[in-house]
C-alpha cells in the first residue's frame, strides 16, 4: 500500500503534518509533501487512514 498525494487539490490545511509528522510536510507553497509513501503493516495502515480522513480537501489516500 501506497500514500499518494494531490497537489493541485491541497488547500494547506496541514493536518496531514500535524497528524503523521513522520509521513508529511508541506512545500514552500503550503501544498502537501509525502516524506514516505510505502505503508507497511495494519497499524500504520489504520493510523495513516486517520490522517487521510482528516484531510479537509481530500488530498490524500491510500492506494494498493
Amino acid at each position: 500500500m501506497h500514500i499518494k498525494a494531490d497537489t493541485q487539490r491541497c488547500l494547506g490545511a496541514g493536518q496531514c503534518v500535524l497528524s503523521a509528522p513522520d509521513r508529511f510536510d508541506q512545500s514552500d507553497e503550503g501544498t502537501v509533501l509525502v516524506l514516505e509513501d510505502r505503508v507497511d503493516g495494519a497499524a500504520e495502515e489504520a493510523r495513516l487512514r486517520d490522517t487521510v480522513a482528516l484531510c479537509p480537501s481530500q488530498a490524500i489516500a491510500l492506494e494498493a
